[in-house]
């Protein structure tokens, strides 16, 4: 089992910039990804973004390519999302997952074994 604390939520203005984080701990050495997925009020929780442990591959939804990006430090045992020109559509709990090992897809809630308690993210217009 794998332990996972997000930080670095909390409220900024639309075009603004927030860094979560994710500390993981326990059987870390298990995990075979790290994903980033969010849930709004009436929502499903859905993807966001993903990196894979081994060779550190990337992976984004559409909707925050180019704006959003996910990166490691191996030695502390935490993934980053750099979350940068925010937009009030972007307000959510956003929760990090651990993947135990290689299954369907990195884009499914389902593929992932181990969740955090989630960090509230909230844009304003």
């Amino acid at each position: 089992q794998v332990q996972l604390v997000e930080s670095g939520g909390g409220l900024v203005q639309a075009g603004g910039s927030l860094r979560l984080s994710c500390a993981a701990s326990g059987r870390t050495f298990r995990s075979y990804a790290m994903g980033w997925f969010r849930q709004a009020p009436g929502k499903e929780r859905e993807f966001v973004a993903a990196i894979r442990w081994p060779g550190g591959s990337t992976y984004y939804a559409d909707s925050v390519k180019g704006r959003f990006t996910i990166s490691r430090d191996n030695a502390k045992n935490t993934v980053y999302l750099q979350m940068n020109s925010l937009k009030p559509e972007d307000t959510a709990v956003y929760y990090c997952a651990a993947d135990s090992a290689p299954g369907s897809g990195y884009w499914l809630v389902y593929e992932y074994d181990d969740w955090g308690q989630g960090t509230q993210v909230t844009v304003s217009s």
